[in-house]
């Protein structure tokens, strides 16, 4: 009972920070949307260019898409149908929301501007498989250690056995960048309208 408390007050107080880290968001970008269980951060990128693996270059002052899942709706999630049905939901609902800012990018021109998705993650591989985003290291060491710190720390306070998931994988708990740019997102875009044509067709 006493565990389960203080597990509810970091939940409780790990809200607060997220009320107050949405207020500095909106000062450090241009905008800020929200797409289901994602909000996406419209930036500039700031710090070294990054190199795709598709062959685009993203340089400082290019606008980026950060995408930031609501901890608060994950929360609830993992409260109500547990970690293994809420991780599977999540996905669903991560898959939708990148569906749809694809879309967007097409035909809003704000979202046009926008080069590449990014985001910063432990646990990235249930949620991203098979929606082509490239996995880049973090190379800055105190960028590194900091996301480290924090995403171990979120880990702990969200997951019901985050403390074991640490302890049982900390060397592949490491933060790594998720990014994909516009043109490998329009591709897969069109290449799943395509097919779904396609099937269309032959029923």
């Amino acid at each position: 009972m006493t565990a389960t408390y203080i597990k509810n007050s970091f939940q409780t107080l790990w809200m607060v920070w997220e009320d107050f880290f949405d207020v500095l968001t909106k000062y450090r970008s241009e905008s800020v949307r929200r797409y289901g269980i994602c909000k996406l951060v419209i930036r500039k990128h700031q710090g070294k260019p990054i190199e795709c693996y598709d062959g685009q270059r993203i340089d400082k002052g290019e606008w980026i898409g950060e995408l930031h899942l609501d901890n608060r709706q994950v929360l609830q999630m993992v409260r109500t149908l547990g970690s293994d049905r809420a991780g599977l939901r999540i996905a669903r609902m991560f898959r939708k929301a990148v569906e749809q800012i694809t879309l967007d990018m097409i035909g809003q021109p704000e979202l046009q501007k926008i080069k590449a998705l990014t985001g910063i993650t432990l646990l990235h591989r249930g949620i991203i498989h098979g929606m082509g985003f490239e996995q880049h290291p973090i190379k800055a060491r105190f960028q590194r250690s900091f996301f480290k710190l924090y995403l171990r720390l979120l880990l702990r306070t969200m997951h019901p056995e985050g403390n074991r998931r640490i302890q049982a994988g900390s060397e592949k708990l490491s933060p790594v960048m998720l990014i994909i740019s516009q043109a490998s997102l329009k591709e897969r875009a069109a290449d799943q309208a395509a097919c779904i044509t396609g099937q269309e067709a032959v029923s």
